[in-house]
């Protein structure tokens, strides 16, 4: 009897189970390590230890050709395109590194290049001289990297490594959805070494249903990552509006020069710029503010747009326009 392709519910079931034992393997090899070097050198290498227990789970298994736990739980086996044999060495070998360490490196490699390039756009910083380790070797190859950038440039990759730190999220989120409907790969690994399942023994007249109602599933799980970019792209595009408005009015031209003029000067100064209120807004608590200013504080404070002075809620309340 030919075997079948294995459904969502039991890929889901094996992925969870995985990554169950693989928890169990990072804490234990984490404990190990902190009680032989101490908290430290565990915090300095704490990354480096998941990836090498993940590594040899997979090892262990996949690499060695036998099946992971969560694939025994399930009794669902890995087979290459032509769904006749298990796949060869290399592919497994080549699934392992897409799984395990492509996903770390790029991590590593993202979240070192945006704080160098962070600090960077802050200012100058003092050298720092540490034993060598990984982070190390990362940290002095951001900044190799970004201290040969210009102002312009760092700002520019600033912006490019955030979207794409976004973007590998949404392609994360889009693959699932895809696997919903299809229940084809689970993994972004398994997709690029085409490395499917098929399962031992299960019940296939429940199998169209359970297809179905994932399918289903998937749809709603596109229009909902569809909304979600909709409403990312709206918010980038008011945060520009807003940006190029305060540029606008930051270039106004000071409108008088006496010294009544200069006295409502100091008196009349916006908080956040500590410049002359232009355009002056009141929020609900009666402070006020440069339109700009408060507007932009509101785009950049949007998990907790709060007034400056006072701390008071103002995402909910309208902003008023002063005479």
């Amino acid at each position: 009897m030919p075997l079948q392709p294995a459904n969502q519910p039991q890929i889901i079931r094996s992925t969870q189970k995985d990554d169950y034992y693989q928890n169990c393997l990072r804490n234990n090899a984490s404990e190990a390590f902190q009680t032989l070097a101490g908290s430290k050198k565990w915090l300095e290498w704490r990354r480096e230890i998941e990836l090498l227990s993940d590594l040899a789970y997979y090892c262990l298994t996949t690499f060695a050709g036998f099946q992971t736990l969560g694939e025994e739980y399930v009794s669902i086996l890995q087979v290459d395109p032509t769904k006749r044999k298990v796949p060869s060495r290399a592919r497994r070998a080549a699934l392992i590194c897409l799984h395990v360490f492509v996903p770390y490196l790029l991590d590593r490699t993202l979240a070192r290049l945006e704080r160098e390039l962070q600090a960077e756009t802050a200012g100058p910083r003092a050298p720092q001289t540490r034993g060598w380790n990984l982070t190390s070797f990362f940290r002095e190859r951001a900044q190799w990297a970004v201290g040969r950038l210009a102002e312009t440039q760092r700002r520019t990759l600033l912006h490019a490594t955030y979207v794409l730190r976004k973007g590998i999220t949404f392609a994360h989120r889009l693959h699932v959805a895809l696997f919903y409907i299809n229940g084809a790969f689970y993994h972004l690994g398994k997709r690029v070494s085409d490395v499917c399942y098929l399962r031992v023994r299960g019940l296939p007249g429940d199998d169209r249903a359970v297809r179905t109602s994932y399918k289903l599933l998937g749809a709603v799980s596109v229009l909902q990552l569809a909304l979600t970019v909709a409403l990312q792209i709206n918010n980038f595009r008011q945060r520009q509006r807003a940006r190029q408005e305060w540029k606008q009015y930051r270039n106004l031209a000071s409108s008088g020069s006496s010294s009544l003029d200069l006295l409502s000067a100091r008196t009349s100064r916006c908080i956040l710029c500590l410049e002359q209120r232009r355009h002056s807004t009141a929020t609900p608590c009666g402070h006020l503010f440069c339109w700009e200013c408060i507007t932009e504080w509101c785009n950049t404070k949007v998990l907790n747009a709060s007034c400056e002075i006072v701390k008071t809620d103002v995402r909910a309340c309208r902003i008023d326009l002063a005479c």
